[in-house]
Formats: C-alpha cells, sequence, structure tokens
C-alpha cells in the first residue's frame, strides 16, 4: 500500500535481488496513490452498492410475514461473503497486473483500475457454473437444509475460515489460492458434518467432485509452468525482435505493439479471473440467499408461462424413459427421502428409479399448476426447489455411473431434462455478479502491492521481459478460460505464478527457490489447514448457535 496509514496493514518485504536493481520496485514503494482512478473507482463503486441496494430491497419488499432474526443473518453472511470476495482480490486479481506493472506496460494505478473493469465483465458474464460445481462438493442434507441451524453453521464455517487463511497468506506475501483455500474449507465441513453424525449415516464431502476439481487444482500449475516455457522457447525461434526478450530499462515503455501485446494479456487474464474465482463468491451468496428468503431466491421467478409449458413437456418424455426402467415389484414411500438416501450413500436399489420417476412427475404437475414460477405460493418456494435440486443430482448420478443402463437417446433426454431444471434453480441475480466484482476489484485497489511485488521480483532471479510476461499471461489466459467452460475451479495465482517460473526456467534466468519453496508449502498446506479450520469452526457454530 502506498500511502502511510497502510503501513500498519503491510510489514515491510524482505529485499529481493531484483529489488535493489528495480525501478518499478521503487516506483511502488514511492509514488502517491493515483487520485483519478480511486475517483472513478469510488464513483463506479457508488453507483454498483446502489443500484445492488435497491435490488434486493426490491426482492425483500415481495417477502412478507418474515420475522427479523433471517434478515440479521442475511446481512452478516452476505458481508462475509462479499468478505471473501475482497481478500481474493488480494491475492488473485493482484496476479492478473503484475507483468504489465514490470514491463513497464502500464502505470501501477491505471492496470488496477484497467484490471477491476475486466474483472467487473467478466464476472458480469459468467454462466454460473463453477459456482454450482463449487456447491455440488457440500453435502447434500446442508444444502437441502441452508435456512436452519446447521446449513447457517455450514456457511459462516466456509466463510470465516477461508477469510483468515487468506489474510494469513497474504500478510507474508504469498501467492496462495482462494479457490484452493474454499475448496479446503468445503471439505473440512463435510468431513466434519459426517463425523459430528456418524451413528446417522449422514453425508460428507461428494468425493466424486472432489475428485474432478483435485485434478484442475492439481493439473493447471503444471500446464502453466510447462506451457509458458514452451512458450516463451516458440517465440525465440519465431519471432526475432531482440527487443522482445529484453528486460525494461528504467521507467521506458516497451515498443508500441509488445506494449499492446502485454496491455491485451493482462485484459485476458482478468476477463478470465472474473469469469471464474467471481463464481465461488457468487454460489456461497445464492445459498445465504435461498437460505434465509427462499421466497424471493428459491426459483429463478423470471421463467415464465412458456418456460413452465417446455419444462412440463419435457418432464412428460422423462417420465417415459424412467417408466421404461422403472422394477415392478418397487416400493417407495416418499420419493425425495429416497432420492435423498440415494445420493448421500450412492447405493442404487431398485426402488431409485421409482423415486425419481414420482418425483419428476410430481415436481412438473405442481410447476404447471401455478404457470409460472413466481406464481408458486412463498410456503412452497423452498419445497419446490429441493426437489428440483434431488430430482437433478439423482439423475445426474445415475447417467455417470450407468445405472440403470440408459440409451444414448435416453441419456440425451434426460441430459435436456437436466438443463430445464438448472434455468430454474442454478440462476445468479445480476445484482449478485455486480457486488462481488466490486469487493473484488476493492479488493485488488487495496491490497494489490504484496502479491505483485512477489510475482514479479522474487520468483526469479532476473528481471522480468516483454516475452517472459506476455507467455505466462497467454498461458493463465488460455487456461482458466477453458476451465470455465468446463465449469471447473483453477487458481489464477498458481497458475501465473508457476508460468512466470516456467518462463524464468526456460530462459535460464533463474529462479528464487525460497519463494518456489514458500508458495509450495503454501499450494500443500493450504488444503489441511482451511480444512482442519472450517471443521472445527463447523463443530463450535453447529454446537453453540
Amino acid at each position: 500500500m502506498e500511502d502511510g496509514s497502510a503501513a500498519v496493514l503491510e510489514p515491510p518485504l524482505s529485499p529481493s535481488p531484483i529489488s535493489e536493481i528495480s525501478p518499478v520496485h521503487r516506483k511502488l514503494h514511492g509514488r502517491p496513490r493515483g487520485r483519478l482512478g480511486l475517483g472513478l473507482f469510488g464513483l463506479v463503486l457508488i453507483a454498483g452498492l446502489s443500484y445492488a441496494g435497491t435490488q434486493l430491497a426490491s426482492d425483500l419488499s415481495k417477502v412478507h410475514d418474515v420475522p427479523m432474526w433471517p434478515y440479521v443473518l442475511l446481512a452478516v453472511a452476505l458481508l462475509c461473503a462479499l468478505g471473501f470476495e475482497f481478500v481474493n482480490g488480494f491475492h488473485d486479481t493482484a496476479n492478473a497486473v503484475a507483468t504489465v506493472i514490470y514491463t513497464n506496460s502500464l502505470d501501477p494505478n491505471i492496470a488496477v483500475v484497467w484490471s477491476g473493469i475486466w474483472n467487473l465483465i467478466g464476472v458480469l458474464t459468467s454462466t454460473g457454473a463453477v459456482a454450482f460445481g463449487i456447491i455440488a462438493l457440500l453435502p447434500v442434507e446442508l444444502i437441502l437444509q441452508v435456512g436452519k441451524g446447521a446449513g447457517f453453521a455450514m456457511v459462516f464455517a466456509l466463510l470465516i475460515s477461508a477469510i483468515l487463511w487468506n489474510l494469513s497468506t497474504w500478510w507474508f506475501g504469498l501467492p496462495a489460492s482462494s479457490s484452493h483455500t474454499l475448496i479446503g474449507s468445503i471439505i473440512g465441513v463435510g468431513i466434519a458434518n459426517q463425523m459430528m453424525s456418524v451413528k446417522t449415516g449422514t453425508s460428507g464431502v461428494d468425493w466424486l467432485q472432489a475428485e474432478k476439481i483435485f485434478k484442475s487444482l492439481l493439473i493447471s500449475p503444471l500446464i502453466g509452468f510447462v506451457c509458458a516455457g514452451c512458450m516463451l522457447l516458440l517465440a525465440k525461434f519465431l519471432i526475432r525482435d531482440k527487443k522482445l526478450y529484453e528486460a525494461p530499462r528504467g521507467d521506458a515503455p516497451p515498443p508500441l505493439w509488445i506494449r499492446c501485446l502485454l496491455i491485451l494479456t493482462c485484459t485476458g487474464v482478468s476477463f478470465a479471473h472474473g469469469s471464474n474465482d467471481g463464481q465461488k463468491g457468487m454460489g456461497l451468496i445464492m445459498l445465504i440467499l435461498i437460505g434465509t428468503v427462499p421466497t424471493a431466491y428459491a426459483l429463478n421467478h423470471a421463467v415464465g408461462f412458456g418456460q413452465v409449458q417446455e419444462f412440463a413437456a419435457i418432464s412428460e418424455q422423462a417420465v417415459k424413459v424412467l417408466s421404461a426402467h422403472v422394477d415392478p415389484e418397487a416400493v417407495v414411500a416418499d420419493p425425495r427421502t429416497d432420492l435423498t438416501d440415494y445420493i448421500r450413500t450412492k447405493e442404487y436399489s431398485p426402488a431409485t428409479v421409482l423415486a425419481a420417476r414420482q418425483l419428476v412427475n410430481d415436481t412438473a404437475q405442481e410447476v404447471s399448476l401455478y404457470k409460472t414460477l413466481s406464481n408458486i405460493p412463498a410456503r412452497d418456494q423452498a419445497n419446490v426447489r429441493n426437489d428440483m435440486y434431488v430430482a437433478d443430482e439423482a439423475l445426474r448420478m445415475m447417467i455417470q455411473t450407468k445405472k440403470p443402463k440408459f440409451t444414448a437417446a435416453e441419456s440425451a433426454l434426460l441430459t435436456s431434462y437436466l438443463k430445464h431444471l438448472d434455468i430454474s434453480t442454478k440462476f445468479i441475480p445480476t445484482w449478485v455478479k455486480v457486488a462481488v466484482a466490486l469487493s473484488l476489484g476493492l479488493g485488488t485497489m487495496i491490497g494489490w502491492k504484496r502479491i505483485v511485488i512477489t510475482v514479479g521480483e522474487r520468483i526469479g532471479n532476473k528481471h522480468l521481459t516483454y516475452a517472459q510476461g506476455a507467455s505466462a499471461e497467454l498461458i493463465a489466459m488460455g487456461t482458466i478460460m477453458m476451465a470455465d467452460r468446463f465449469g471447473l475451479p483453477v487458481s489464477t495465482t498458481h497458475v501465473l505464478a508457476s508460468g512466470v517460473a516456467g518462463t524464468m526456467f526456460a530462459n535460464n534466468s533463474g529462479l528464487q527457490w525460497s519463494t518456489i519453496r514458500n508458495i509450495a508449502l503454501a499450494w500443500i498446506c493450504t488444503l489441511p489447514a482451511a480444512a482442519l479450520l472450517a471443521g472445527c469452526l463447523f463443530w463450535l457454530f453447529h454446537r453453540f448457535v
């Protein structure tokens, strides 16, 4: 941070071999904060908060006969969720601007504002797939009871543990991953939930979903290291301009075409980061909203008469598909309970298909009765959403495990039915996206410098060249965008930091192994530390709140 008051928040970093010769380092520690950038961001912040507050108030005005306590929990939980995204801005967004700052492509204050704008655009255009992929890790009964004591204990344990760990690693200037931290917290809550209720057979982590996420978190840094190094070598072979492979001289900006390339890659990484990382906070906020005011947020009220008619038609076809696989001797007492047990235990039985058929049919009839989702009575909104959620998760599991053995045509039809369910339940209001984007941007504006210095000065033994910065950011941008397409969370921090390390290695620039060791230790320790912290907090909140 640049002003005197921030010195309390940011202890001095130990010197690096580059800091003594880097004019950027001196510039970061010797310049005042850009008033124009702060002013512009302040205007955007006021406008965004006004919009989000107005939309939230409008939604809540339609809710009646609700006691004050849920609103208090809503306010506290929203502050915690936005606080998580604020701290996320310290870590992940700061990585996007490191290369343009250390190659003199953009003034630091301009770079931060520019990155914030593209983070905002990335968040607003995100699909929500990553948000609900993260939520799928949580125990099913906690999601269904998110508005009750256990559900609130889960949400607060997740958020507080993630914030505490992120602040701890930021304090030491370590590019730790907010994605890693949140997933570790979810695992800790899931394990604690299972251990606290061994006799009732309650569920823990969805390890099939966790395995997919583990693979993306493990492979993405390796992709960053190898591919960024290879791209640098390829650029050296194809592009013979020596200026591209030189370190900046003093405060002079790079040649125009190189500068444009670096600004473009910074833009791409910022956009990709917003579209991927911003979704984690959005998913948690939706859980909070569904739990506290289900009347307004349990179902997507934008689904009108035409879409309900389509849903009824596809539901009828899904019922026919399931009927073909029903065991004539199967008996079901409560379809939602039976399917919840199936999701929790992963144990398929002849009654599972019958329960799914009955739940699909009952849900379609109830929704069709009211013509639109907004017309469903307030007392039934949460129940309809839970029926849709359970049917969604159970059918996905049947298709993945191939029990029963659906034909290709049957699987395609059921997948189409699942998309209609997603439209009704897996939605994110625009004001939530705006609030998350502003929290990310505000965190970046306040705490960006420490992580920028680590990426720019403490990974390699030599100053970052133009080609190294462009290579690392191009690979980071492509990796994050690809992960976003498949609904997988990845760490902007680890992909970009490993990309910079890969270019240093390929360029024979040497690596500062103390920094590499610290980043690796943070990567290894984040999951167990966040899991332990979240598990303990969940036990504490569940027991005493």
